[in-house]
Order: structure tokens, then C-alpha cells, then sequence
């Protein structure tokens, strides 16, 4: 790649979708976009190059991205110089029809091909089309994880895998995200310390199943083994995970809840179901009862742990018995909160061929009965938190720019007085109220 070097940078403006990986590769874009003279800015009025990062999971977030390439059409006749760019799921899943569907795109880049990014916006700037979205074999993994420049911040995303081997049968990943492919312990141990050394006190380690880290890659570390190394690092003031899969959960990684001081006692355990019937149809792994088992043995280990989880509402053939036993799953879990969707067909899945798909209007009501039940549990642990002393890391500034805001070990947002000096340590915090979506609290 020839770098090219302006006297002005150049706008990048970019719009991200999905989940947390996501977000992940964007810093990632960034930076290498960063080496071709682009510094991203906040107005795409003043973008040279505008690029979307975009999630395929669910109907919804695809038809957003079409929905916003649609309103870029009259940006890009104003300014025929400027470079529109699709990555991430649409774009591993559309690949080359993008380019044919919507004909003043640019370039399309897969979750595989974030690397060769520069190559196509420099191609682009010579007029040329073009559309990478081949999957990276195992052998030249070193590709799949490039780095983010380290920006200095208290809290940082480190990818240690890519991709998920589970084909749930309502699951595009696999096919978006190819199969799992661990990356290097000794890499991603190197990439923590810098961002200790720059000043890192939080690490959350992101991948589609990171219970399963290093399973296929002989003499590597499994994930427990890489938790208590990194926990070891001096400088590390905590670490999360997501996200796990209930199947993959082991004796070993329960016991670091126990053992580790410094993993935050909060995990994503996403369930998809109450029903054993519509587990087994999904293709999850497991049973409620093992389900529950494991949450169980979690809090054994940790008893003040904050689980959070997914839950899908009218898949093909569930019953109102069915939605009966997730809603009752709930109340058994007592999720501090739910990231709940209704079903939606994906290309390439097994479910989307499946017969007694719900209407529209049963898959919605299910899904707000179940929306206000998981409210009234969420109020419910929140009012719990009033009174009880708390160990926040503060983070910056809140949103009102009057106060302080920072994380629980459990995850949950405080917003607190304080002098702005304090940001970056670890504070305990007297919770004064609870709000729908965030805490209110008293430095000690």
C-alpha cells in the first residue's frame, strides 16, 4: 500500500452499528484510516470519506443501512469526490451486490478484510469500484485483529477471537463472521500491557463466544487460563467479558468469579429462550435446567453477581406455553437487564425455513408483555442499590456536564458530584436514587 500524505487531513466520518465488536473494529478503522492522512470528524458535512459499520444480526439493524445509504444519495451528487464505504455483516453478507444495488457506492469491506481498507479507499480515489469480503484461512490470522491506536483511554476493547462455530439455527454469524479463529495469547497480552502503560484501568475482551477461546489452537491457552494472566498485569484495575455462551461454560472459568478479584462480577449469559422445546429447535446446546444450573454455580462463586442476557420472543413454532416459560425465566434468572428482540428471518439460516412462523402482531405483544415484566425486575434490583455502598471507576464527565459518571462492578452507571480530578481511580459511592437508566450516588 503506498501511503499518501496531505497537507489537510482529510474528514472521515463514520457511523457504527451493532454490537460491542463492532464498535471494536471502528477504532481499528480509525486508525488505519488515520496513516491515509483521514482524522475523523463528528459532521459528515465534512467528511471526504464516509463509511458504515454495520450489523446484520436482525432485519431492523439491516434495513437502517439502507435506510441511511438512501439518504447519502443527494450528499454524494453534490460532491462527486466524495468515498461512501460499507463494512462488517451487510457488507460480508452482500458482498459484491452492494456495489450493484446501490450504484454511487464505493467500495464493500467484510469483517475479514478491515486490513486491506486503505487499499480500496485508494483505489476509489482513482475511480475504481471494488468489493473485498473473502474470509482469512487460520494460517494468515495474523490479518483478522489489527490494532487500534492507543488513544490513552481508561476503558478499551481487546478482540482475542473472531467468528462462532455454534450454528444456532436464527444465528447469521457464522456465516458473517466465519468460523472461530483464536487470536495469539502473547499478542493479545502484548496489546494489554501498552494500553496499561497508556493508562488503561478497565479491559473488556470481546469476541462471538469467548468461553470457547483457544479450544482449536493446539498449546494455546484456554479462556480461564488467559483471564488469570491478564489479571495478574499490575495496572489492571478491572476486567470484563462478553460474549458467553451458556454451553461453553466451564468448572474453570466459574471458579475465576471466585478466585479474581479483579473480574467484575457481571456477565452476559444470553439464554434466547425459557422453553426447552424451542432451545432444542434453536440449536443452543442446552437445557433450561442446565441453564439455570450454571447461573447457579456463577453465584456460588460470586454472589452478588449481575447477569444480563438475551431473549427471543415468537420463534417459529413457540407457543404461548413456550413464552409462559421464558417469561417465568426471568423471574428465575432476575436479569439486571435484557436485550430483547423478536424473531426475524436471516439469510442462510435453518429457522428461516421453518414451518408456523408467528404473525407480526403475536410476535410484538409478546414482546412488550415481556419488555414489562423485565422493567419492573430491573426497578426492582435498582431500588435494592439505594442506601448500599458501591465501587465506582469514574470515567469522564456525564452527559449534563454537572457531575461525574462512572461504572459498578456490576456495570451499572452512577452519575456522582465530585471534582473532576477523581476521574480515572476507583471510588466508593453511597447510592442516593435510582433512574431508569443509570444511579445516583454520594462520594464517601
Amino acid at each position: 500500500m503506498t501511503e499518501i500524505v496531505t497537507a489537510t487531513p482529510k474528514g472521515l466520518y463514520l457511523e457504527t452499528f451493532g454490537c460491542q465488536m463492532n464498535v471494536s473494529d471502528s477504532e481499528k478503522i480509525v486508525s488505519l484510516m488515520s496513516e491515509l492522512g483521514y482524522r475523523r470528524v463528528t459532521d459528515p458535512a465534512l467528511a471526504d470519506l464516509i463509511l458504515l459499520n454495520t450489523c446484520s444480526v436482525r432485519a431492523k439493524a439491516e434495513s437502517k443501512v439502507y435506510d441511511y445509504l438512501g439518504r447519502l444519495r443527494l450528499r454524494k451528487l453534490k460532491n462527486s469526490r466524495l468515498i461512501i464505504g460499507v463494512g462488517g455483516c451487510v457488507a460480508q453478507q452482500e458482498g459484491e451486490r452492494l456495489l450493484k444495488r446501490v450504484p454511487y457506492l464505493d467500495l464493500v469491506f467484510g469483517t475479514h478484510t478491515l486490513h486491506l481498507l486503505p487499499d480500496l479507499v485508494l483505489a476509489a480515489q482513482r475511480g475504481e469500484r471494488r468489493s473485498s469480503t473473502d474470509f482469512i484461512e487460520t494460517e494468515t490470522r495474523l490479518n483478522l485483529f489489527p490494532q487500534a491506536a492507543d488513544t490513552g483511554e481508561l476503558t478499551r476493547f481487546v478482540t482475542i477471537m473472531q467468528g462462532c462455530d455454534n450454528f444456532c439455527t436464527y444465528c447469521i454469524v457464522p456465516y458473517v463472521r466465519g468460523r472461530e479463529i483464536s487470536r495469539r495469547s502473547g499478542e493479545i497480552l502484548g496489546e494489554i500491557r501498552e494500553m496499561v502503560g497508556r493508562g488503561a484501568r478497565e479491559i473488556t475482551l470481546l469476541g462471538q463466544n469467548v468461553n470457547s477461546y483457544g479450544v482449536k489452537s493446539p498449546g494455546e491457552l484456554h479462556f480461564a487460563d488467559l483471564l488469570r494472566e491478564i489479571a495478574a498485569m499490575a495496572g489492571i484495575e478491572r476486567l470484563r467479558f462478553t460474549t458467553s455462551h451458556p454451553r461453553d461454560i466451564s468448572p474453570e472459568l466459574i471458579a475465576c468469579f471466585a478466585d479474581l478479584p479483579k473480574l467484575c462480577g457481571h456477565l452476559h449469559l444470553p439464554a434466547q429462550s425459557g422453553s426447552d422445546a424451542i432451545l432444542d429447535r434453536m440449536n443452543r446446546g442446552y437445557s433450561r435446567t442446565e441453564y439455570l444450573a450454571t447461573v447457579a454455580a456463577l453465584r456460588r462463586a460470586r454472589p452478588a453477581l449481575a447477569v444480563t442476557g438475551d431473549i427471543i420472543v415468537g420463534f417459529p413454532g413457540e407457543s404461548e406455553v413456550d413464552f409462559q416459560e421464558t417469561l417465568s425465566l426471568l423471574d428465575e434468572v432476575r436479569y439486571v437487564d435484557l436485550f430483547s428482540f423478536v424473531y426475524s428471518e436471516r439469510p442462510e439460516t435453518a429457522a428461516a425455513g421453518f414451518p408456523d412462523h408467528l404473525s407480526r402482531g403475536v410476535k410484538q405483544q409478546r414482546l412488550e408483555r415481556l419488555q414489562l415484566r423485565q422493567r419492573e425486575i430491573t426497578q426492582e434490583i435498582c431500588h435494592g442499590l439505594v442506601g448500599t455502598v458501591q465501587r465506582v471507576l469514574l470515567e469522564g464527565v456525564s452527559r449534563r456536564g454537572d457531575q461525574l459518571t462512572g461504572r459498578t462492578d456490576a456495570n451499572r452507571i452512577v452519575n456522582v458530584a465530585g471534582d473532576p480530578g477523581l476521574i480515572g481511580q476507583v471510588v466508593d459511592v453511597v447510592i442516593s436514587s435510582s433512574h431508569p437508566n443509570s444511579l445516583l450516588g454520594e462520594l464517601l
